[in-house]
């Protein structure tokens, strides 16, 4: 059965309440049946040595995805793809009934011309952004943006996204949410940590 997919990619280190407002968000702004968060196993653009155990980052994606119609997953260490690219084209082969639209933070369009194939990204799927605290002038002003821009679709037109015809880009007005996974870290280092142990009781308990 076809359904209407967000996609959000990142690090999710950790997933907060701010990753769950802005889906949330989306669900209801593009009326996505679901809303899938995919937790990298690893961002070519981010230091690895920050970078918290791919079980740790799941497992707080799980515990902010309670109750809701978001998917946590860490399909791509299944797929063995490392770039969104890649991740896409697979995803699309293995759902063909799907429709599918990427959702991205207005941070992540300004550096979205150093993604690998990033025009090829727009050519495969819809691209939502999301309004960011002090990043929203600047994205609009991204390099990206020179090529994208003729692209952008209006947002009264939004609820029809999944009739457009890549590329397409609209830009998504919210409310504006200052959690952030790296202030998140500064507080407690050690917050993997917990993750993990949260993980691991079920299965001594179920050993036992």
């Amino acid at each position: 059965m076809s359904k209407r997919i967000g996609l959000l990619g990142g690090s999710f280190n950790p997933a907060h309440g701010g990753h769950r407002a802005i889906s949330l968000f989306a669900i209801r702004a593009l009326e996505l049946d679901e809303l899938w968060w995919l937790v990298s196993p690893g961002n070519p653009l981010k230091d690895p040595e920050t970078m918290a155990p791919l079980a740790a980052r799941l497992a707080s994606a799980h515990v902010q995805a309670r109750g809701t119609r978001i998917r946590p997953t860490a399909i791509e260490a299944e797929l063995g793809t490392r770039y969104t690219v890649d991740t896409l084209a697979a995803l699309k082969s293995r759902y063909p009934d799907h429709k599918f639209i990427w959702l991205m933070g207005a941070d992540n369009l300004l550096q979205f011309h150093h993604w690998r194939a990033w025009r090829a990204i727009a050519r495969l799927v819809p691209i939502a952004v999301v309004a960011r605290p002090g990043y929203n002038r600047a994205a609009r002003a991204a390099p990206a943006m020179g090529w994208l821009r003729r692209f952008v679709r209006p947002a009264a037109e939004l609820r029809n996204w999944t009739n457009w015809r890549p590329p397409a880009l609209v830009l998504l007005r919210f409310v504006p949410d200052q959690r952030s996974a790296t202030r998140i870290r500064q507080a407690d280092p050690d917050w993997h940590r917990r993750a993990l142990s949260r993980v691991e009781s079920p299965r001594r308990t179920h050993s036992s």
